[in-house]
């Protein structure tokens, strides 16, 4: 039997630790989060040499190990707890060859906890491009440590990383400097009070808010003979080790690196200065969203059509070759045409993942989160609210999760209430669907009306999440001030495995969770639509053929009438009369208000459960589309899909709180149920309202 060894991924923001995650672990890699909090955790398989294997863990990014936002905990908690199953036996901390001297911070830090630490130096590919050259030998001896000069890009230095990784035992564990000498007699009463710990831990749980095994700061406090230090002579003593290892890295990379500044050639500058212009950097960003949301439109529309007409057909198959009955009628009804209502939308979901990823490995999103923080400062938002309101454009529950980095209690809960109203990959089914049945094709300067309506959409989300924080902030009374800190990466073109593995990981988890609840609903669906109570529905083909007998039809017509008329009186037809007069006045049938009840589960679920009632009793090779724009409105005749009933169902899913799942995480992060609830009930109201003045008023 193998051994398998636990490796910690270390690192600052943007020095390339997820892609040295990904060259590591390729596709043997999962994401959750830790146990009982909403941080996410990464983790993957590697196989090394001499049949060793890894766990390895890609740790959140941090800066050091003074610790501020509940991210950089989970560093700290870990690194700390050596009953902790996933302690590592070793520590790669992974740095930048341009920002070594700030990436060093760490991991001097780190090498005080005597863990053995691997230093990986990234992007080594840009060394002659910025002008650097290394001692790696003079580094190494110094920082007391073994060195992985690699490029992810260039996939170079892999195999060492994995061999040096493997040998793990041959590394120092003894640190670089001796960071008590800030206050040495502090930190000898320290020692002689613990004399079976160790000093850095023992000083990392005074000045940290985490947790060590059985030793906390109360303890530490009611040691005889110990004197505890006030919060200010803490924060000066913190203050005087940064300086002190600071001195240290400099006198170390005085001999160690080389930087010849006329050999750099530096286009970031220059790029900065026009992507982040006060005018034209939103220009560029709105034109980069409107080429993303066209080819969208266009790139996807033969992979949907297929997919579509697969799913008809599957379902037609399936009705022919199998043995009437029940279960046949179930796969045919319930669940083919319930997964096709999420299949179908793969293409699109894996295009807007992909650009999201791409203009995040190419260092651009950085630069709109700095330039939509001019914006966010006025709305009483912190800038870094703007990261959870992107990332909302994916999925609502990690972008609340994303909150926890912003320091003001206030500002973080107005972000969490206000995520919401971003446009997430979940609505793009309900959006598509609806469009493709309401919008013309047509096209204005060469750009679609079904793309710039979708633009529309998610800038109308965008627009609502920014006023609705407008309001909170005065309704609140926020008179907390923070500061805005965002680190511009360099411009890089980005990775195409990073990039890939990100898009199947997304599109993953996206169909697999949303295909779960949609087949359990699809099942419940069918059974509520194929049965229901009293003679109506038991009695349905007599009472049709009484009533049609003075018309001469044919057996399909009669045969879809009699469909017709037993889904109306099946248990989800009654259910649905029963909500229907309360959305009549928006433009919907008692269909669609089933579709908007059952998908309060998950937003995608809409169109799975329309494709499920419109499948039921149907014998038409037909897809969900056609269906749909072939339903009538009962009342006033004509489609039931006209523009202003189209128009009105956008804007519904537009403002509604229809998903339970980002109502139980913002009761999770609020630890309460009164935000959530609150949350749902001015949403839901809010959509109603402006659903039905819209119906109204384009009918």
């Amino acid at each position: 039997m193998s051994k398998q060894i636990n490796v910690a991924l270390i690192g600052n923001p943007n020095t390339g630790k997820t892609s040295v995650f990904n060259a590591l672990t390729g596709l043997n890699q999962k994401v959750g989060n830790y146990p009982g909090i909403t941080v996410e955790k990464k983790e993957g398989i590697c196989k090394l040499p001499r049949g060793v294997k890894a766990h390895i863990i890609d740790l959140p990014g941090t800066y050091s190990l003074n610790a501020s936002s509940l991210d950089e905990n989970v560093v700290i908690e870990l690194l700390l707890n050596k009953n902790d199953k996933d302690f590592p036996d070793i520590a790669v901390v992974v740095s930048d060859v341009e920002n070594l001297k700030r990436n060093l911070l760490l991991f001097t830090q780190i090498k005080d906890l005597e863990i053995p630490t691997l230093l990986v130096i990234n992007m080594s590919d840009r060394m002659n491009y910025k002008g650097i050259s290394l001692d790696i030998d003079y580094l190494e001896e110094h920082l007391k440590t073994k060195i992985a000069l690699i490029s992810t890009r260039k996939n170079l230095g892999i195999d060492n990383l994995k061999t040096l990784i493997a040998n793990y035992k041959d590394i120092s564990i003894e640190p670089c400097l001796n960071a008590s000498e800030i206050d040495k007699e502090y930190f000898d009463n320290l020692r002689k009070a613990f004399p079976n710990q160790l000093l850095y831990k023992l000083w990392l749980v005074i000045t940290q808010d985490v947790n060590f095994g059985k030793t906390d700061r109360k303890e530490i406090d009611a040691v005889a003979n110990f004197k505890t230090k006030s919060k200010s002579d803490l924060k000066r003593l913190q203050q005087k080790e940064t300086i002190k290892r600071y001195q240290f890295i400099n006198n170390v990379l005085k001999v160690g690196q080389t930087i010849d500044a006329s050999q750099a050639k530096d286009l970031r500058s220059k790029l900065d200065r026009v992507l982040t212009h006060k005018v034209w950097g939103y220009v560029i960003f709105f034109f980069i969203l409107l080429t993303i949301f066209q080819a969208i439109y266009d790139w996807s529309s033969i992979p949907m059509d297929f997919i579509d007409s697969s799913f008809a057909s599957l379902s037609e198959w399936t009705k022919n070759q199998l043995p009437k009955g029940a279960f046949t009628s179930l796969l045919a009804e319930g669940i083919i045409p319930g997964l096709g209502g999420i299949v179908i939308f793969i293409p699109q979901i894996a295009f807007l993942f992909l650009f999201i990823a791409v203009l995040e490995e190419s260092g651009y999103m950085s630069r709109v989160v700095f330039l939509m923080d001019r914006i966010m400062r006025r709305f009483g938002l912190s800038g870094k609210s703007v990261v959870p309101l992107i990332s909302g454009t994916a999925c609502a529950i990690p972008a609340i999760m994303a909150t926890r980095n912003i320091e003001s209690w206030k500002e973080r809960l107005i972000t969490i209430l206000v995520t919401p109203f971003t446009t997430c990959s979940a609505r793009l089914p309900v959006y598509l669907i609806i469009i493709a049945l309401v919008i013309p094709d047509g096209r204005f300067f060469g750009l679609g009306y079904q793309a710039l309506t979708l633009m529309l959409l998610y800038l109308l989300g965008f627009g609502t999440a920014i006023i609705s924080a407008y309001i909170l902030n005065k309704v609140l009374k926020i008179k907390s001030k923070t500061f805005f800190v965002v680190e511009m990466p360099n411009y890089k073109l980005p990775l195409f495995k990073n990039v890939a593995l990100t898009v199947v990981e997304k599109t993953k988890s996206f169909v697999f969770g949303a295909g779960k609840i949609i087949l359990a609903i699809s099942i419940i669906l069918w059974f509520l639509a194929s049965y229901g109570p009293g003679e109506d529905f038991n009695n349905a083909e007599n009472i049709i053929k009484t009533e049609y007998a003075s018309q001469q039809l044919s057996n399909d017509e009669l045969q879809q009438h009699i469909a017709s008329y037993k889904l109306e009186h099946s248990f989800i037809g009654i259910t649905g009369r029963a909500i229907e007069p309360a959305i009549r006045p928006l433009g919907y049938d008692w269909k669609i208000g089933i579709a908007i009840v059952s998908s309060f589960a998950a937003r995608e679920v809409f169109v799975g459960t329309l494709a499920t009632i419109y499948s039921v009793g149907s014998d038409e090779e037909e897809t969900i589309k056609n269906r749909m724009a072939g339903e009538v409105n009962p009342i006033l005749g004509g489609p039931l899909f006209t523009f202003a009933s189209g128009v009105s169902l956008l804007l519904f899913y537009a403002f509604a709180m229809q998903c339970m799942s980002t109502l139980a995480v913002v009761k999770r992060e609020t630890n309460t149920w009164k935000w959530p609830i609150l949350q749902l009930v001015i949403m839901s109201g809010f959509a109603y309202i402006v659903a039905l003045i819209a119906f109204q008023f384009l009918k």
